[in-house]
């Protein structure tokens, strides 16, 4: 079956929201971790386009206290153990060591600064419509 979008009211991922307590400190940490500059920059709100969607970066006076991953967002790589590692070089802690998770797809995760949940995962079936 074919992924007819004109069929559907829902055009697929947008942004991505991560909270932070400290937006100067997250926006560099991301600057760093995406190899490139937000859009958007605000007191307020963060923007990175990220392959064309978006990266939201939002601050919050709430204290991250746990690690909350009912919901885990992975970003496309090529070579994720590369990537992995060049991530937990720049501070972010192990959540789950990358694994194959059938045929080639292998996803992992780990935890910013912010004890948001940051997947990686190499998807060769994958396509952009």
């Amino acid at each position: 079956m074919q992924n007819d979008t004109s069929q559907t009211p829902i055009l697929g991922l947008r942004t991505c929201i991560f909270l932070v307590p400290n937006l100067e400190e997250a926006r560099s940490w991301y600057e760093q971790a995406f190899v490139q500059e937000p859009y958007f920059v605000e007191p307020f709100y963060v923007g990175f386009n990220i392959g064309g969607y978006e990266l939201g970066l939002l601050p919050t006076d709430t204290p991250r206290a746990s690690v909350v991953d009912n919901v885990q967002v992975y970003w496309g790589v090529q070579d994720i153990h590369a990537e992995f590692d060049r991530l937990t070089a720049l501070g972010a802690k192990i959540h789950q060591h990358p694994e194959n998770v059938g045929g080639e797809l292998m996803t992992g995760t780990l935890i910013d600064p912010w004890n948001n949940v940051f997947g990686l995962i190499y998807n060769p079936y994958f396509k952009l419509d």
